[in-house]
């Protein structure tokens, strides 16, 4: 079944690739896209606290 998501390709090294992997079995995700989602939520999330914790040190300036 089609979906209407959108869509993009990336390419990996192999050595990318067998983190990600490696990520999916210790995790138990059921494949690549769900633990690449989650990899790509984890970063936006730490992102965002790295963000809010340097804005916060600037404001105390």
């Amino acid at each position: 079944m089609p979906t209407e998501k959108p869509r993009y390709t990336i390419t990996l090294d192999e050595e990318m690739l067998q983190k990600i992997d490696d990520f999916r079995f210790e995790n138990r995700f059921a494949n690549r896209t769900q633990a690449t989602l989650e990899l790509i939520r984890l970063g936006m999330k730490a992102l965002e606290e790295q963000q809010k914790k340097s804005t916060s040190k600037e404001s105390d300036r």
